[in-house]
């Protein structure tokens, strides 16, 4: 099987493990800068050029879409889908889970539990805002962002304020998310990859930082979950339409919370902490969604086969005529 990896850099633990992974299991691997396609729009007639070439064949393509990129990245994983090959987490799939309000408003839809979230416009709704999660202290994000980036903690109405005025004036837009002081810094990082947990662990913010990151100085520990929590993360995982996703959550006080929900996790800290081969995991399933893709493909020729008209001989005169094999000729 030929496998094309979508990232930006070869060298990144996450990319480098999977490379791996796949040649472990006798694949060919090829890894691309999705900056580096060129789409060609065109129609009935969906291509794209890499260096000047057609995109080298593949069976199955795994994005590994950063949050910098995000729009130009999901147009060259959505090119590949109109070219009929299969990707490891679509576009649409990875675009709904980047928006973290469309997410929230996703999951709470599904009755799956979130901190409780809103999105302001104007400097005269802060107040109102305000009391609908609980006042302060509030998180307040960036609508997009990733490994806390752009993700702070304001203790008081003036600080969410002039945080909001600043980020709006700078274009960016803003959600307001209640601040679960019971998780105490702590949250959980669970890797979904089809329809199961695969590895898990719990992560801890340093002293001083209310994000628990581990680009942020975070300690990870592996940690077996709660099956509310691996239920929580399937069922979110599953509403996004995401084939492999990391997930994160909150201990509230009446279970998990979803905080967030990453279509192309990090594979370093989750495997150091639990031990898990998450890397052969994903190309286990990327394997399965490229083998059913082969299957469907077969299964479609036959039935295309069998719906053409078949030509037979007339015994008496030699003529040929066509005929449809439905009509029992």
């Amino acid at each position: 099987m030929r496998i094309l990896v979508l990232s930006r850099n070869a060298t990144l633990y996450s990319t480098s493990r999977l490379v791996l992974a796949a040649r472990a299991r006798g694949h060919e691997v090829v890894v691309a800068d999705p900056l580096d396609f060129h789409i060609v729009v065109s129609r009935k007639r969906p291509a794209m050029f890499l260096g000047g070439r057609p995109v080298p064949r593949a069976d199955i393509v795994i994005p590994r879409i950063g949050a910098s990129i995000t729009n130009y990245g999901l147009a060259v994983v959505r090119q590949f889908d109109m070219m009929g090959v299969p990707v490891l987490n679509t576009a649409v799939a990875i675009a709904r889970s980047r928006d973290k309000l469309r997410a929230m408003q996703l999951l709470t839809k599904k009755d799956i539990d979130v901190p409780r979230t809103v999105c302001a416009k104007t400097p005269d709704s802060v107040d109102l805002a305000l009391s609908f999660i609980g006042g302060t202290p509030a998180i307040v994000k960036l609508q997009q962002g990733a490994q806390g980036i752009g993700t702070m903690i304001a203790e008081t109405p003036q600080a969410v304020t002039s945080l909001l005025e600043t980020l709006w004036a700078m274009g960016q837009d803003i959600i307001l998310q209640e601040y679960i002081a019971e998780s105490k810094g702590k949250d959980y990082r669970a890797i979904v990859v089809g329809d199961r947990v695969v590895a898990a662990m719990r992560r801890q913010a340093k002293n001083g930082e209310f994000r628990s990151n581990l680009h942020r100085g975070g300690l990870a520990m592996k940690v077996g979950l709660d099956k509310r929590y691996c239920h929580a993360a399937i069922s979110a995982v599953r509403v996004m339409g995401l084939d492999v996703a990391g997930v994160d959550m909150l201990e509230g006080k009446d279970g998990p919370k979803i905080l967030e929900i990453n279509s192309s996790p990090g594979l370093e800290g989750i495997e150091r902490a639990s031990g898990v081969d998450v890397a052969g995991a994903i190309i286990d399933r990327a394997e399965r969604i490229a083998m059913k893709k082969k299957r469907s493909s077969k299964k479609d020729a036959v039935l295309e086969h069998e719906r053409r008209p078949r030509r037979i001989r007339n015994g008496v005169n030699g003529h040929t005529k066509a005929t449809h094999a439905a009509r029992g000729a």
